[in-house]
């Protein structure tokens, strides 16, 4: 159980049947299966214009995004899939705000649905600084399958390491 690292306090049952799909090899071709082919948002301006669509359509209120980038140094070995800055600066006798998000270069490769997964929790943070029950929500008003992309998320970052 050891190699379950990403699936930390979901029910045992579970995790005994991720750790069969792991140990038979079966857990990268069932995550294919499941989420076939990958997306065409490849550059940082493609991610900015997809998070801004995503943006507009559900927090049309939040503040504006001044920078939207696929980053190298974001891995799940290092606690991180994405990040959500805000940057305050007062500039003559304004306040000015940016925000900034970050998301995970491995994201190029995942399935679309990761994607939209990883940029609905960024996006949420725009309203919602803590993961609470109001951040959740907010995140499911956004992608309505949120939970299940996440978990299954994890599961192809278990995938990705088994076959590396």
């Amino acid at each position: 159980m050891a190699d379950i690292k990403y699936l930390a306090g979901y029910p045992p049952h579970l995790i005994e049947q991720v750790a069969g799909l792991l140990q038979a090899g079966k857990l990268g071709a069932w995550v294919a299966n499941r989420y076939p082919g990958s997306h065409d948002i490849q550059t940082d301006r493609a991610l900015y214009d997809y998070v801004s669509e995503l943006k507009q359509r559900y927090m049309k209120n939040a503040g504006a995004l001044a920078k939207v980038v696929y980053d190298n140094n974001l891995h799940p070995m290092r606690g991180t899939l994405g990040t959500n800055a805000f940057v305050s600066r007062v500039q003559g006798g304004k306040l000015k705000s940016k925000n900034e998000i970050r998301i995970g270069s491995l994201f190029r490769d995942a399935p679309e649905a990761f994607l939209r997964m990883i940029v609905v929790h960024e996006l949420a943070h725009l309203k919602v600084k803590d993961h609470d029950k109001a951040f959740y929500q907010l995140c499911c008003h956004m992608e309505p399958h949120y939970h299940q992309l996440e978990f299954d998320m994890r599961l192809w970052l278990l995938a990705r390491e088994a076959e590396a």
